[in-house]
This record gives C-alpha cells, structure tokens and sequence, in this order.
C-alpha cells in the first residue's frame, strides 16, 4: 500500500504496526527535469457527446502552442463533447461553410486566428457558431504573452463551454501533486489542468500527503513527515513561505479547508485515538469535532460548509459518514461495501466521491447523495486520493500503472477518462485547485 493507504490503515486501527515513516507564481519554481512535463491520453470518449468542430486558427503555426488542439482537448476530457472533423472555416471575416458543418452533423463550431505582435505578444481571436440556426453565438479577442498562450487558450475552452452548457468551465484551472523521484526526493508539483505547465512548490526529502487548496487558490495545505511524524503545513504559493500549523503530540494529517478558509479540519491523535479537531488557519482555537472510541479521520467539507464528511471504523469497518459543523448526531453514508475511505463531495454539493476495496483491490464510485445510488468510476486497481474539479464534472485520482504512480481524470458520468502519467517516477495525491475570478 502506499503512504497515504497506510496511514489511513494506522489511524482506522486496521495496521498497528508503526508505518514507514489568480495569484503570482513567485514561490513557485519552473519544473527542473526531475520532475519534467505529464503526459496526457484521452479515453473512452462516446456516441453521445456533443458534436463540436474547432477549426485549426488562422497563424497558428508562427505560434509555439496549438489553440484549437488545446481547446479541443479540453472540451473532450469534460465528457461533454466529441470532436468532429470539418474543414468549414473560410475567413474570418466571413461565416463558416453552412452546408459542410450540416453535412457533418456538426452542433457547434469554432475557429480563429493567432498573430504574432511586434512586441512579441500574441493576439488571439476567436469565434463560435451555431450550425443550425446558422449564426455568430460568441467571439472574444485576447493579447497573451508568449508563455501564456496555453493559459488563453483554457481561457477559450471555458468560454466554449459556458456558453454551450450552462456552466462555468474550469480549464483554467490548476492541480497541485506529490512527485517523488527517489528515496528522499519530494516535491509538491502544481501545473495546468491538463498538466501542463509543471512548477515546483515545495522541495523536501521526506514523503508528503493529504494536499489540498485553499478556496482563493493561494495556499495548499498538507501533511510532511520532515520532523519524525506527520505535521500538518499551510504553504503561500505566491511567497514560497510556509508554516506549520498542527504538530500535537501523535499524528496530525489530513488537513482540509473550509469554504470560507478560515478554519481547517484535521485528523490528531494527540489523546490516543484519531478524532476530527477543527483549528483556524493561524493554527490556534483548537476543538475537538469528533468523540467517541471510533478513529475519524480524512475530513472533507461540504460546500456549502453545512458538514463535514469523514472516514471512521465507528460501526465496524470503515465508512463514509458526516456530521453537521454547528455540531450534532453522525451519519452513516456509504453503504454497499465493507471498506470506504477517501470522502470528495461534489463543489454541486450533490455527490461523493469516494474510495472502495474489492477483493484487495481498490475502485473509485460515486454516490447520489439524494438516491444513494453508487456508480464506479474508475478499474479495479490501486485508486487513491479523488479530488473534484471544480465545477463538479470532473475527478482527478491517483492510479497506478506498471508498478508506478499515475494521475487520472474521469468525467463524473463515467463517460471520458484521461491520464497523466510523467516519464519517471511516482506522481501521487492530487487535488483539484478552485476557479480564480
């Protein structure tokens, strides 16, 4: 089992055997190649998606990045949107061939030009119609800087699908892993969605688990083992500084923000057992949230910050249960299985995620909150760690493939998977950073 399985294992008293063990960029390093760029690999994507066409931009080849490949790779690993060929674009200052795009089946089409300035920016425009009602629905124009031409480009895949869907698009976005090459080489990573983009955090020679952002994206929150045990840190992305906020006496993991990132919940063992304490960022007014003879551990809010969900063994075998944060009675979630850990609620606050063992092997499911029907999400193998996008359309989880760690995503109706893998080592612990407005 990995690191973040056998500290779960120790606090659910299932091993008792001691274990081994948006804002600037400032902070952050450019990737060295230790920890060189991920790999993506769509898959399974079906019938039933939308049909989109995003013609090659105008210019694109004096540029260094490829706009529409990026766009549509994009709008495919939602699990909304299939990809359709369709050479229909003419000029920008006309509309697209209306009969090609219909003989097609295409339902929406996009396209654009990239120009190269003389400042060495780039301009970036780009238009979206409406095959059927035969119209302009969209257009935008942007000036990018040479390194930001991916980051304009998610720009315009979350623009696409806005307007498509409904709902905000979250391309733009980044994650933030653990990548470790070597015995005493660690490294907290955060790039693109996608994975592009790496950059380093936070360099140390001990392990690292249970990351996770805070809500305005500035911070990340996790739990290193540097001095002996596991200690709880808050780290400032845009300084590079960090501090640490829960080394109580035993174990101090699994660090989650509030909605609101005033307050964090944490697991402790300072009194014996692994209980749920709930302590203000700076790291003071600790109070217990959890009591009982049960071991509590991984904690998630909701996000409506209404309940926290957790793992605990108080009926036996782990489970998913929550309890409300202004205090009251547990209750049990997952049913179904015999082991649950893991809890990732939905940022739509109707849905978790999270992980099961079959036969020693462990899948990632989801649970309709309001039906408590379960789907699986992932293969039987070694899953880990899921963490929602954050429009709730996506999971990105830690896998396993050859013997060496993997990230993968999964479209929350199981449709579309992805895969980030790097070229060497273990990359583990993913969580899914907010939207920056």
């Amino acid at each position: 089992m990995e690191m973040r399985e056998r500290m779960v294992r120790r606090d659910l008293g299932l091993d008792r055997r001691v274990f081994l063990k948006a804002v600037g960029l400032a902070g952050i390093a450019a990737a060295e190649p230790a920890f060189a760029q991920l790999f993506v690999n769509i898959q399974g994507v079906g019938a039933n998606q939308f049909p989109i066409a995003i013609q090659p931009f105008f210019g694109n080849s004096e540029a260094p990045e490829n706009i529409a490949e990026i766009i549509g790779n994009d709008l495919v690993r939602s699990g909304f949107f299939r990809l359709v060929s369709c050479d229909a674009a003419t000029a920008l200052d006309k509309d697209p061939d209306w009969k090609a795009l219909s003989t097609a089946g295409v339902g929406a089409f996009a396209d654009g030009s990239v120009t190269r300035a003389a400042d060495g920016r780039y301009e970036i425009k780009f238009r979206l119609f409406d095959p059927v009602k035969k119209q302009e629905t969209d257009e935008a124009s942007y000036i990018s800087p040479k390194d930001d031409l991916r980051l304009y480009a998610h720009k315009i895949a979350d623009r696409i699908f806005e307007r498509l869907t409904g709902e905000k698009g979250d391309f733009a976005t980044r994650i933030a892993y653990v990548s470790q090459q070597g015995k005493n080489n660690y490294a907290i990573m955060v790039a693109d969605s996608d994975g592009y983009n790496p950059q380093v955090a936070l360099r140390i020679r001990h392990p690292i688990i249970s990351i996770d952002w805070s809500p305005n994206g500035r911070q990340i929150a996790y739990t290193s083992f540097e001095t002996g045990k596991p200690t709880v840190w808050i780290h400032d992305l845009s300084t590079g500084k960090r501090r640490q906020v829960a080394a109580f006496r035993g174990n101090n993991s699994a660090p989650a923000f509030s909605p609101d990132g005033g307050t964090l919940a944490v697991a402790l063992s300072k009194d014996g057992g692994t209980k749920i304490y709930l302590l203000d960022v700076n790291g003071q007014n600790l109070r217990q949230f959890t009591t009982g003879n049960s071991i509590d551990t991984e904690p998630a809010f909701s996000p409506d910050g209404k309940y926290i969900y957790f793992t605990s063994d108080r009926g036996g075998n782990p489970q998913i249960y929550r309890k409300p944060v202004v205090g009251g009675s547990a209750e049990r979630i997952s049913f179904g299985n015999a082991y649950a850990i893991s809890p990732a609620v939905s940022p739509k606050n109707d849905q978790v995620a999270y992980i099961v063992r079959t036969g020693g092997h462990f899948k990632l499911v989801q649970q309709d909150l309001a039906t408590g029907n379960v789907i699986p999400l992932s293969e039987i193998g070694k899953n880990e760690s899921p963490s929602y996008s954050p429009n709730g359309n996506m999971i990105i989880y830690a896998s396993e493939v050859g013997g060496k760690g993997v990230l993968s995503t999964v479209s929350t109706d199981g449709s579309t998977r992805s895969r980030l893998s790097g070229t060497s080592g273990d990359i583990r612990e993913p969580s899914w950073g907010p939207t920056i407005k």
